[in-house]
């Protein structure tokens, strides 16, 4: 049962993955049935993030009430509901309004699973899990281009609601296997609800939380502007350079995968030590003047890897840094910080590349990492030396 479990757990978070990629693979077409600039699709984003936010500040108290098994059921089937939703909308306002609870949805898995792993299984299992995400972010795309040769947009939010009610119903039907980490997840729930006052007070909390953010900030600007990057500051074609940015998602999926077969050995903070190194070689490597393609290729490549480990292994050693009752409380702020960083940080960059120029993104990646790799090793230093 217990891996069986795994398996289901696994699956939910293909489905967690699968809605993320489908607005911007579909939006060019949707914005001309909408009557909407290419911008608008940020108000979207926006709003789907806002409720992500907001959920995860939520999903200790959600959790404690429903369990795990009941948040992911419930939200599971809210983003079934939110997709139809979209699929059947005629007008942009629709779409604000089933952005709500898809964001609500997403956040509620996202801080749920993330915790249920990081209190059950190993280093390895938390890295294979965000590894599946990557899939399901692999697989819509696909689906969006299906569904626009075959009918329309329409279509591949059809599939992708289809596909997260039959995800909805595998969940239903092994609600029994959860009962393998029953008396588990009940001791962990037993403590009182720290609420967000409550984990900024606890020690070595609030620099967990800005190293999360500097994080996933870096990883949003690089996702949002390798292309420009590429284009504007190194004089790459447009469609080579999409092409090539292409593999700083391959190396963060493929990085993940691998990072399953040695994160036990080597730890959460050695994991994350080893892909602050990567990355920061990585950005060394894109930064070096007069390189070609192929070091481009390599520079995005390796900090994509880089990346990989970073972001499972901060939240699998919460738990141990700061003991399993807090878990919930803690993941959620986490998911919270992570959500403002890589929704706050991408623009903020883009407000310095107008002034000072494009090809100054990897001293700024450089920098963000360096803020993240400070913040964490404080944190394993505070909690450290309160154990001792």
């Amino acid at each position: 049962m217990y891996t069986l479990l795994l398996a289901v757990i696994y699956l939910v978070f293909i489905s967690l993955g699968l809605p993320d990629s489908l607005l911007g693979s579909g939006w060019p077409t949707m914005r001309l049935v909408f009557d909407q600039p290419l911008s608008a699709a940020g108000m979207v984003s926006m709003i789907i993030t806002g409720g992500t936010i907001c959920s995860s500040l939520l999903s200790e108290r959600l959790t404690a009430r429903f369990t795990t098994r009941g948040v992911t059921v419930g939200s599971v089937f809210l983003s079934a509901a939110a997709l139809l939703g979209f699929s059947v909308s005629t007008r942009f306002w629709m779409l604000c309004l089933w952005a709500v609870p898809y964001g609500l949805a997403a956040g509620c898995i996202d801080s749920a699973i993330n915790n249920f792993v990081a209190l059950h299984y190993r280093s390895r299992h938390m890295s294979w899990l965000h590894c599946f995400w990557g899939v399901g972010t692999v697989l819509s795309p696909c689906i969006m281009s299906w569904a626009l040769r075959r009918s329309g947009w329409q279509l591949g939010y059809r599939a992708v609601a289809l596909l997260q009610l039959g995800i909805g119903a595998v969940l239903v039907l092994t609600l029994p296997v959860w009962n393998a980490c029953r008396a588990t997840e009940e001791s962990a729930r037993a403590g009182s609800v720290l609420g967000v006052r409550g984990a900024l007070k606890i020690k070595g909390a609030p620099t967990l939380f800005a190293g999360f953010f500097a994080y996933c900030g870096a990883e949003g600007t690089s996702m949002l502007w390798a292309s420009s990057y590429l284009a504007g500051a190194r004089g790459f074609s447009a469609q080579r350079a999409a092409a090539f940015a292409a593999m700083l998602y391959v190396g963060i999926t493929a990085g993940r995968f691998i990072s399953g077969f040695i994160a036990d050995r080597l730890g959460d903070r050695g994991m994350i030590r080893l892909g602050a190194v990567m990355a920061a070689a990585g950005l060394a490597v894109l930064a070096l003047p007069g390189g070609g393609e192929t070091m481009a290729l390599a520079g995005l490549g390796l900090f994509g890897l880089g990346c990989a480990p970073v972001y499972p292994a901060i939240i699998h050693a919460t738990p141990q840094n700061f003991g399993a009752e807090r878990s919930q409380g803690l993941i959620g702020v986490q998911m919270a910080s992570a959500y403002v960083g890589s929704t706050l940080v991408p623009p903020l960059f883009g407000l310095i590349a107008n002034r000072a120029g494009l090809s100054g993104m990897p001293l700024f990646l450089a920098l963000l990492i360096a803020l993240m790799t400070g913040m964490i090793e404080k944190t394993f230093r505070t909690v450290s030396a309160k154990a001792e």
